[in-house]
C-alpha cells in the first residue's frame, strides 16, 4: 500500500492528496532571507549587540524602503551605548580646523551642555561606525588596507597608497581596492549619510594626465562608480570630487608625504548642524586629555 496519505472528498470518493507543496515556496525564501542575514551579522560579529539590532532593523526597514526612518532621533549613525576606538592611524587622528588649517582653540566650560553632549555622542557613533567598517573589511583580511580619521566633517575612511588601489599613474581599479570598495557598500547602504568621495595627489607631476587634478577627479569618479554600480548605493546620497594636490595631509617634501597624499578619501557626512559638528574635534581632545591624565 502506497505511504501518501488519501483523503475523502464530499462525494465520499478517496482522491490522493497533493499534500500541497505551495508552502515549500514560501519557506525557501524565507531560507534565503535568513542566510543573507546572518551572513551579514557574522562579518559584522565584532560590532556590538546594540549596533547589531539597529544594523538589523535598518536592513528589515531597507527591504521595505524606509531606511531613514530607522536612524532618526538625532542619531545619524549606528547608536552605540559606550566610546569605542576604533584603528585610527595615529599621525592623522587630529583634525585641522579653523583659517589657515589652525586648531581652533575653545574652551569646554563656555560650551552649551547640551550642545557639548550632542558633539560627543556624533562622535561615538562615528567611531562605532569605523568599528563597524573595520569589523567588515578584517572578516577579508582587508583591515590593513584603510584608514579612519573622525573629523568636524564627519568620519572619513582612507584609501591611501595608490600602489594598492590604483593600477600606476592611472585611475583603473586594482582588484584590491574592488573588494575593498565591495565591502564597505553594504554597510554605508543602510545609513542615510550623504557620501562625498575625494580624490587627492601629491606634488609629483602625473605623466598620463596634464595635472594631478585630472587624475584625482578621475579616481575618485572611479570609486564613486564602484559604489554605485557593482554596491549599489544610491546615487543621489554620493558625488565624488578632485582637489588635486591642494589639500595634502602632510608635507609633501617627505617619502611618507608624498605616500599619504596621493588617495582617495571616503567621506561619510555627518548631517549634525554645523555649531554641533565643530565641536566633535574639541570633544576628541577633551577625551584624549583625559586618557592622558
Amino acid at each position: 500500500m502506497s505511504a501518501r496519505r488519501k483523503r475523502r472528498n464530499r462525494g465520499g470518493v478517496e482522491e490522493e492528496s497533493s499534500a500541497s507543496e505551495r508552502w515549500l515556496v514560501s519557506y525557501a525564501d524565507m531560507l534565503t532571507v535568513l542566510v543573507g542575514l546572518f551572513i551579514v551579522l557574522y562579518a559584522m560579529s565584532q560590532v556590538d549587540q546594540a549596533k547589531f539590532e539597529q544594523l538589523a532593523a535598518s536592513l528589515a526597514v531597507g527591504f521595505g524602503g524606509e531606511s531613514q526612518s530607522v536612524l532618526s532621533s538625532g542619531s545619524t549613525i549606528l547608536a552605540q551605548t559606550g566610546p569605542v576606538v576604533p584603528n585610527i592611524t595615529p599621525s592623522l587622528e587630529t583634525p585641522m580646523n579653523g583659517p589657515g588649517g589652525q586648531s581652533q582653540e575653545v574652551n569646554p566650560e563656555a560650551i552649551d551642555p547640551e550642545d557639548l553632549a550632542a558633539a560627543r555622542s556624533e562622535l561615538e557613533n562615528l567611531q562605532a561606525l569605523a568599528k563597524a567598517l573595520e569589523a567588515a573589511l578584517e572578516a577579508k583580511d582587508l583591515e590593513s588596507s584603510v584608514t579612519y580619521r573622525i573629523t568636524e566633517r564627519g568620519l572619513v575612511v582612507g584609501l591611501v597608497s595608490d600602489e594598492l588601489f590604483f593600477v600606476a599613474d592611472t585611475a583603473q581599479l586594482t582588484e584590491t581596492s574592488k573588494r575593498v570598495v565591495d565591502v564597505l557598500a553594504p554597510v554605508l547602504g543602510v545609513l542615510p549619510n550623504q557620501l562625498s568621495i575625494e580624490g587627492h595627489a601629491n606634488s609629483v607631476p602625473s605623466v598620463r594626465y596634464p595635472t594631478n587634478w585630472e587624475l584625482s577627479a578621475d579616481r575618485s569618479t572611479q570609486v564613486l562608480r564602484r559604489f554605485v554600480e557593482e554596491g549599489e548605493l544610491n546615487s543621489t546620497r554620493i558625488a565624488s570630487v578632485g582637489f588635486g594636490e591642494s589639500r595634502p595631509l602632510i608635507d609633501n617634501t617627505t617619502t611618507e608625504g608624498l605616500a599619504v597624499n596621493r588617495r582617495v578619501d571616503v567621506v561619510i557626512l555627518s548631517a549634525e548642524p554645523e555649531h554641533i559638528r565643530e565641536l566633535i574635534p574639541v570633544v576628541q581632545e577633551t577625551l584624549a586629555d583625559n586618557e592622558e591624565k
